[in-house]
């Protein structure tokens, strides 16, 4: 790429800086906002090996984008821009320019780094993440060379979205039957090929606090398979047998955020960072002789020295626009004539939310809606049928766009309400219940989405066949969710049958069909052992 080049009229690309596995970081230059910006170019050929069609790969390339640029923290460096020319070949994110050295840069095996320092890079690693999963935002790709020391000690955590754009947290299959991904860093989940969830970023949290610590990646082979068969069977090396001065409740927090099932990892990030303050230095402390590295090196400890802590967590989220108490519900619904504005504003917004779900933009799609939710309700009852509609869509967008927490608590709302409205087992109160399981799912509850899917199952079976739409998509989810687990065993039983189902039914080729075929090629790699 020749110096000087410019991409979407504005901005001007200077010097190369870095060059990764996903693509080129090069500083630039923003000529409207007269600013220095970073801009990183994803490779071409990362695009030719997405799954997708090259539109579908622009329309989740301007989505995670979106999604990553609401992360507010001085952690993250921001993105302003996410530019695609007209061949689809030349994709950029601009974002905000950091002047620091990735992580990778101080590990070594002969100079252990001070407890303190590496403690300090994983203190301000988790307060980004906090803010992150609060999107939600999983990164899918944390290791150190994404982790980035300011020159002032701050710590930049890089790359959210990439591998959400390009899918290289799902584990697919080459034409060798050799899995591909960044390995040393993966969880036993991502392995799997199963879902993504906070906890995943735990797993990788843990991994790179042990190599700050240690000096050595987690695992290691001479083969990725081998390295990835080690995520998810081998038990870590504790961190005193490699280093004896490490504490033992920091060795313990390592060993925990490295378990193999997401859900025995820690509850959440904030309770990460509870667990590493002990080991942090307090506010107005100096620093000991050597307990902020090597000479020249950037003191990430130095923040904490003035400090600034984590996102609070989030308390139980009420939908919005609903006054409904869970306990006692409300009075039985009486149809009411919906006034002819009121109908036209309905219309209105309805219409004005799909022209911009058209565009993805889907946070104000979904507040569009929102906006006639409390005035319809006044008028027609908080759980008539154009209410409950409009709260349902509202959910259903938020879903779409990746705003699980916010949709978890709607759909728990709705199945109430159609339950109340409908009966428990009709299909509105059954379709909410499956939409909060797959919330509950994308959080990490898997053990509560699990309980919920198989009930829905049970219950869809009694009224409908086992090949219905509905029945087949939740069999989909109970499988895939039991492989995530580490239950290829159970997730093989299945997924099995169900697959033969799709093939008698719909053909090998349809797109469910080939996601199944998939998940049972990777239970036959055989990554969970010999009794899984």
């Amino acid at each position: 790429m020749p110096q000087q080049q410019s991409i979407a009229g504005r901005y001007d690309l200077l010097e190369p800086l870095a060059n990764g596995g996903m693509g080129d970081v090069w500083r630039g230059y923003d000529t409207v906002l007269d600013r220095p910006v970073a801009v990183k170019r994803i490779r071409p050929q990362a695009v030719a090996d997405s799954p997708q069609l090259a539109e579908e790969f622009v329309k989740r390339f301007r989505r995670e984008a979106r999604i990553t640029a609401r992360i507010q923290h001085p952690g993250v460096p921001q993105v302003y821009d996410a530019v695609l020319d007209d061949s689809y070949e030349r994709l950029f994110l601009v974002m905000e320019l950091v002047d620091g050295m990735p992580l990778s840069a101080y590990i070594r095996p002969d100079r252990m780094l001070p407890v303190s320092w590496a403690v300090a890079v994983a203190a301000q690693v988790a307060t980004v993440l906090s803010h992150a999963h609060e999107v939600p935002v999983v990164h899918r790709d944390l290791k150190p060379s994404n982790v980035l020391v300011a020159r002032d000690g701050t710590v930049k955590v890089l790359d959210f979205g990439i591998a959400a754009i390009l899918r290289t947290d799902v584990t697919k299959l080459t034409a060798t039957g050799s899995p591909v991904g960044t390995y040393q860093y993966m969880a036993p989940e991502q392995v799997r090929g199963g879902r993504i969830s906070p906890q995943t970023d735990l797993y990788a949290l843990g991994c790179v606090l042990h190599e700050l610590l240690g000096g050595r990646v987690l695992f290691s082979a001479d083969s990725e398979y081998m390295v990835m068969y080690q995520h998810v069977n081998a038990a870590p090396t504790p961190l005193r047998v490699l280093r004896p001065e490490v504490p033992k409740a920091l060795e313990d927090l390592v060993l925990h955020l490295l378990l193999k099932s997401p859900e025995a990892r820690p509850a959440d990030v904030q309770e990460v960072y509870e667990r590493l303050r002990p080991f942090l230095p307090p506010p107005g402390e100096s620093p000991a002789p050597g307990d902020t590295g090597p000479a020249g090196v950037p003191d990430p400890t130095g923040i904490f020295r003035d400090p600034y802590a984590p996102r609070a967590r989030a308390g139980a989220r009420r939908a919005a626009g609903t006054t409904i108490d869970p306990r006692t519900g409300p009075p039985a619904p009486v149809p009411v004539p919906v006034p002819a504005q009121l109908r036209e504003e309905i219309d209105e917004a309805y219409a004005h939310s799909e022209a911009l779900l058209e565009e993805e933009r889907f946070a104000q799609a979904a507040e569009v809606l929102g906006e006639v939710v409390e005035p319809a309700a006044r008028v027609l009852g908080a759980e008539s049928k154009k209410v409950l509609a409009l709260r349902k869509n509202r959910a259903a967008i938020q879903l779409l766009g990746g705003d699980y927490r916010a949709a978890l608590p709607e759909f728990d709302a709705l199945a109430d309400a159609y339950a109340r409205t409908d009966g428990p087992t009709g299909a509105s109160a059954r379709a909410c219940r499956a939409q909060a399981a797959r919330c509950r799912a994308e959080l990490g509850q898997a053990t509560d989405a699990l309980i919920a899917l198989r009930g829905l199952l049970e219950v869809v079976r009694t009224v409908d066949s086992d090949l219905s739409e509905e029945a087949v998509e939740l069999r989909r989810d109970i499988g895939m969710l039991l492989l995530a687990q580490g239950q290829a065993a159970e997730a093989d039983r299945i997924l099995r049958p169900l697959h033969d189902d799709l093939c008698v039914v719909f053909g090998p080729g349809d797109e469910m069909s080939e996601e199944v075929a998939e998940a049972l090629a990777l239970i036959r790699l055989g990554l969970d052992g010999p009794d899984a």
